[in-house]
């Protein structure tokens, strides 16, 4: 391994010794802090097994050690990393592609935290109708109860079923599964049982029973218990009763519908509720249009709109929109006025960073589930670059991910001001523009897998020249075609 020291002083430096996370082969390297630190390789290489599996995991289990063991289960904790020692680690953070936990209701507008200085703003700004009571900032919230349309619940869109997606095909009989929203197994066979008890006709195609029979057994909120005689015919049950013959079980029949529902509802089964939504169509609600509020959060404006018609416009229009206001309310001496252009300053303020880091086009309703990785990491970075931390290690994912070729520069400028407030950076990467701007470089292979796992270089950019296994090299220095993105994978 080609590695060079002395460009820092030791104790400025993280010092990892004997790593064999993954396919490392007992590496060790020491990187200094206060630096702009990339590690390079083909995917594969070890260089995300030595910057997260082994680097940042170290990092998150001494900060665990110093918490209660009830909040430790909070945390999504990585496996503690194989390596002998590591030292001079400060405190880290991670900046990975993957979304984590987000839930289906996460947003740009939450990630980020604007959407909760947006809903301050017209709580206190917000101009109401004629008579309306100030709302408090959690009625403009689709995720809590004060806010979310009650029809809906917060979800813009209504699920339910029809009888068609209950009964795809109406020429099969009950007893043939006709109603295929029914459990399987035992279960279902007790609703059909229960249906014979009933006097319900199992062996005739669907269709071909009486409407009203049809709406009953799939719409029915009443949940009847009936005598259950497994095997036999509506004739012979009613035989049975009659002569006293005791029920081999007492069932409750639950209609087919209200079992989808409360399924897709309540299960602690992924399966079973991905089976339930299978027989569901979603439409937007009817009562908030698609906008998830109650209609009294949903009649206050600012700027001529409602919070949801403001949230669902690009970031960038937003900024416009805001900075107008913004010229307008810093001429008010009033308390509200005065309220309203602090809290517009602190978003155009967070929003700027946003723009400058290529984010202009997304809007604060959309999904997380929805952004790529690149996307969703740089919305993260954004953040942080707000957050007035300093002395930590930041530990970024390939941040160039997705990133126009025109945006670069605003990223690296972001990662700057990163650590200009005073912290480190720890960064993997492939796009040779952002490699070009490090401080300090580790080369990880050649290859991936087996053939990987080595530190071929630790030092400062132009040492990587002399370094002759290493398949980062002739991209940096323009040994092939200038501009080119190091390759993901390594060349047969």
């Amino acid at each position: 391994m080609n590695t060079q020291l002395s460009a820092s002083n030791p104790a400025d430096m993280i010092c990892v010794r004997g790593a064999r996370e993954h396919n490392l082969k007992n590496v060790s390297v020491s990187v200094p802090r206060d630096k702009f630190v990339v590690m390079t390789g083909v995917s594969g290489s070890g260089k995300s097994s030595l910057a997260f599996g082994t680097i940042y995991a170290e990092a998150q289990r001494r900060y665990l050690e110093s918490v209660s063991p009830y909040a430790r289960r909070l945390f999504n904790q990585m496996p503690v990393p194989v390596v002998d020692a590591i030292e001079g680690l400060p405190p880290a953070v991670a900046l990975q592609q993957q979304r984590g936990g987000s839930s289906s209701r996460s947003s740009v507008g939450s990630l980020t935290t604007l959407s909760n200085l947006l809903r301050m703003l017209y709580s206190r700004a917000g101009t109401y109708p004629a008579g309306m009571s100030r709302l408090e900032a959690e009625d403009f919230s689709s995720n809590t109860p004060m806010g979310a349309c009650p029809r809906c619940h917060g979800l813009g869109r209504i699920y339910d079923v029809t009888e068609k997606t209950l009964v795809p095909d109406d020429t099969l009989s009950i007893r043939q599964r006709a109603v295929a929203a029914w459990p399987t197994a035992w279960q279902g066979q007790n609703l059909r049982d229960i249906l014979i008890t009933r006097g319900v006709n199992v062996d005739i195609p669907w269709k071909d029973l009486p409407k009203a029979t049809r709406d009953w057994i799939l719409y029915t909120k009443e949940t009847p218990t009936e005598p259950v005689y497994p095997g036999r015919t509506h004739e012979q049950v009613l035989e049975a009763i009659k002569h006293g013959v005791p029920a081999d079980y007492n069932g409750t029949f639950t209609g087919a519908r209200q079992y989808v529902l409360n399924t897709f509802a309540k299960s602690q089964s992924a399966k079973m509720r991905a089976r339930a939504a299978s027989f569901m169509v979603s439409s937007v609600c009817p009562e908030c249009h698609g906008q998830k509020l109650k209609a009294e959060a949903l009649q206050v404006m600012f700027a001529g709109r409602n919070i949801a018609e403001l949230s669902a416009l690009p970031l960038k229009n937003i900024t416009a929109i805001l900075q107008e206001q913004s010229q307008q309310l810093k001429k008010q001496t009033d308390a509200t006025g005065l309220a309203a252009y602090g809290i517009v300053e602190a978003l155009i303020e967070r929003l700027q960073t946003l723009l400058e880091l290529g984010l202009g086009y997304l809007q604060l309703s959309r999904g997380v589930q929805t952004l790529s990785p690149g996307e969703y990491q740089r919305l993260r970075l954004g953040t942080q670059i707000r957050s007035n931390l300093f002395g930590v290690l930041y530990v970024l994912d390939e941040p160039s991910s997705g990133l126009h070729p025109c945006d670069t520069q605003a990223l690296l400028k972001a990662l700057h001001g990163l650590l200009d407030a005073g912290n480190s950076l720890l960064v993997v990467e492939h796009n040779c523009q952002v490699i070009r701007h490090a401080e300090w470089l580790v080369d990880v292979g050649p290859d991936a897998g087996e053939k990987g796992g080595e530190i071929l270089y630790s030092g400062p950019l132009d040492g990587l020249k002399s370094v002759s296994r290493s398949r980062t090299r002739p991209y940096i220095f323009d040994e092939i075609t200038c501009g080119q993105a190091v390759p993901l994978k390594p060349k047969e």
